[in-house]
């Protein structure tokens, strides 16, 4: 008889570890959820210093809010083209040596791994200050998380197409193109947008390092205590959002 436990008596296992992780996580951090009591102190201030919002500053938002889609939208275009093409090598399912999808993987996993406004700070001394090197963090990051999201999303494709066209003769190539990705498209859609609403935010915290855009105009008014114009920054950044997650939902239920 085996020795190993079985899975229902890991499962009891497992539960308890997590309650305890998450009690001493809870102790390390001082997290005190009786605190949310006084949540009435945020919305006073918000009362107080945000209201009314300067709407005098509406204009100049909307003109920078344009550059924070355009920084959001080339990196993660460009991250969506290099992650699907790197993708196809690094799924397991893909016909190349071992030691290249490890690499390969290694490779995007330490890409994602450093947080764009690093990749930022690292590319101002080759870029300079200004939205390039903010496009330039948002892409190389992107490439990292999209290359192993569609690499996945390969290995879990619907295997009864691809052999089908195997068996009338067709080659890699055209179970590629035939097979797999008619089947995966939708999801790397569905990716594609939740990344570009990642990026939008993303490129508000690079505006703190001179990329420009919405995130500029926040970092400057937050310095001066100028809330009640980063009330209307607020509220156009959150426009920003919808729409892209609107179309985004358009083009998800047309191509599903």
């Amino acid at each position: 008889m085996s020795s190993k436990p079985s899975s229902r008596g890991w499962r009891w296992l497992l539960w308890p570890a997590l309650l305890a992780l998450l009690i001493w996580s809870m102790i390390a951090t001082g997290t005190d959820l009786s605190q949310l009591l006084n949540l009435g102190s945020t919305f006073s201030f918000i009362r107080e210093n945000w209201l009314p919002p300067n709407w005098s500053v509406l204009g100049k938002a909307l003109s920078n809010s344009w550059l924070t889609l355009q920084i959001a939208f080339v990196g993660t275009t460009f991250g969506l083209l290099i992650g699907l093409l790197l993708s196809f090598i690094a799924a397991r399912t893909t016909p190349v040596p071992r030691f290249v999808h490890t690499g390969l993987r290694t490779l995007l996993s330490f890409i994602r791994s450093v947080p764009e406004i690093v990749w930022g700070l690292l590319f101002v001394p080759t870029f300079g200050l200004g939205p390039f090197a903010g496009v330039a963090a948002i892409w190389l990051h992107n490439i990292g998380v999209l290359g192993k999201l569609i690499a996945e999303l390969i290995e879990a494709s619907d295997k009864g197409p691809q052999e089908a066209i195997i068996a009338t003769g067709g080659n890699r190539l055209h179970v590629l193109r035939f097979a797999v990705l008619p089947d995966i498209l939708p999801n790397i859609y569905s990716q594609y947008f939740y990344r570009l609403e990642v990026a939008i935010r993303t490129s508000l915290v690079l505006g703190f390092i001179g990329a420009g855009g919405l995130g500029n105009m926040l970092f400057l008014d937050f310095k001066v205590f100028d809330y009640q114009a980063v009330a209307v920054e607020v509220l156009v950044i959150m426009l920003l959002v919808i729409i892209i997650d609107t179309l985004g939902g358009y083009v998800r239920k047309r191509t599903i």
